[in-house]
């Protein structure tokens, strides 16, 4: 485990975000139609019901790109100590978050939102350390 006692914190992070969006792209893909059935209602009264399927389709693809970007991040780390790729995966992390973050505003969705923040302060920190 000597990647893990050299970028214990960044590895942890990457890691985090790696099971959390990949996970979430993962359901996405199996599960398309319940999904896009959900966020349809959950958007029903706001300016996005009609982009459904289309706004889902991006999120979708940016958080598979980041888990994987991530996942060769972890792996670059543990042979060269290189962050560069962790870091875009990451960076990504942090601009899905955004865009869920305004749907759930655009939705009304104010709790959903704040429950948001802990996966955005946790992604912000990995920004910050993986930052050459």
């Amino acid at each position: 485990m000597n990647f893990l006692s050299n970028y214990p914190t960044e590895i942890l992070i990457l890691l985090f975000l790696i099971v959390t969006f990949f996970q979430s792209g993962i359901d996405k893909l199996l599960d398309w139609k319940e999904n896009v059935s959900f966020i349809k209602e959950h958007f029903k009264n706001s300016p996005l019901k009609n982009k459904v399927p289309f706004l889902l389709g991006i999120i979708l693809l940016i958080e598979i790109i980041a888990s994987i970007l991530m996942s060769i991040g972890v792996y670059q780390l543990y042979v060269s100590g290189e962050k560069k790729i962790a870091f875009l995966g990451v960076e990504l992390s942090a601009i899905t978050l955004i865009f869920l973050l305004i749907g759930q505003r655009l939705a009304k969705d104010y709790a959903g939102s704040m429950s948001l923040t802990v996966y955005f302060i946790l992604t912000v920190f990995g920004v910050f350390l993986l930052h050459n």
